[in-house]
């Protein structure tokens, strides 16, 4: 363990880790646990603090995991800002009772703690354990991202047997996956989780155009954040289309527009957006709905339904998302 904060211990390996979580057990404290890659932003820390208002402990990770990033993803280049991470963790306080609560503690890995058996963004040179939730992992993000969720269950997996927490705290933003861990904790009986103890916090939004939070937002120049909000504003639009009675397809040209509308304005800066896709997802299994299927799911308030998009500014990738069915929440 080092202190590379004056106020925060650093736990620097697995074997740190696991020494700090056991005090943890022998003490009978909760520990609540927000797994991130660093580039910390307001987001992070509203996960931060529903975790300090909840547990008696709570630990922020903060490794950048290469086996998510496909061999032509932005590995390399992802932010990493760990002195202002450290700064902004330090900086955070909740009142519980008569007590102030703050991060207990930042677990930092290397590579080599975390893939002891090496690690490859190419899947196919690949060796060692990994984990995949399979038949939920194709749909979403995954069909863009095809070896993406293979990389965020191994490092969850792992991440989740070095800290054993009892509560963890994912953003909507990433809805598939935290969904997906969920799966995952429940099929692999963790206890360390469990599975009611996965929670998906609402997603934090710029006050002005809505636009999620992101640590990728730094990759965007001054012209193309202008247009940034675009995305969130498409799937507000299909959800009021869908929310009035309109068709799935109505629903979506209708957000395709919104999405145009901008891309033409966006292309007389010179800012190059393109649309990767808006869809309808059911949140249990992440299949693509058909209207017949929505209104079932709507009248019979069955597993509510997921409107996400992704949208291409330059280089830079942008999702969301808005659940559009209120009963039988997933987020909390």
């Amino acid at each position: 363990m080092s202190l590379l904060s004056p106020s925060i211990p650093i736990l620097d390996s697995v074997a740190s880790c696991r020494t700090w979580r056991q005090k943890a057990f022998s003490d009978n404290k909760s520990v609540g646990f927000v797994p991130t890659m660093g580039a910390l932003h307001e987001g992070h820390l509203c996960l931060v603090r529903r975790s300090l208002a909840e547990n008696d402990l709570t630990v922020v990770s903060i490794f950048v995991n290469p086996a998510q990033f496909a061999p032509h993803e932005d590995l390399a280049t992802y932010p990493r800002t760990l002195s202002r991470d450290l700064e902004l963790l330090v900086a955070e306080e909740v009142h519980v009772a008569n007590a102030v609560r703050s991060p207990s503690a930042v677990f930092l890995p290397g590579v080599q703690d975390i893939y002891p058996s090496g690690i490859s963004q190419n899947v196919e040179s690949q060796k060692g354990t990994f984990v995949e939730v399979k038949g939920y992992s194709h749909q979403m993000e995954g069909k863009s991202r095809p070896t993406f969720f293979r990389g965020v269950a191994t490092v969850a997996t792992k991440l989740f047997n070095v800290v054993q927490p009892t509560n963890v705290y994912f953003g909507q933003k990433d809805i598939q996956q935290a969904l997906l861990l969920r799966k995952l904790c429940g099929d692999l009986l963790f206890a360390n989780p469990d599975v009611d103890h996965v929670h998906i916090v609402p997603t934090a939004r710029d006050p002005v155009d809505g636009l999620a939070l992101s640590s990728r937002n730094v990759f965007l120049s001054a012209d193309e954040r202008l247009f940034a909000g675009t995305l969130y504003q498409a799937l507000q639009c299909a959800e009021s289309v869908w929310t009035q009675g309109g068709t799935k397809a109505q629903s979506i040209s209708a957000a395709v527009t919104v999405v145009e509308r901008s891309r033409e304005k966006a292309t007389l800066k010179g800012v190059e957006m393109r649309l990767d896709y808006i869809e309808m997802n059911d949140s249990d299994t992440f299949e693509v709905l058909d209207d017949e299927a929505l209104k079932e799911s709507e009248l019979l308030k069955k597993t509510p339904v997921i409107l996400s998009g992704a949208l291409w500014f330059g280089q830079t990738r942008l999702i969301d998302n808005i659940v559009t069915e209120v009963h039988n929440p997933v987020v909390n």
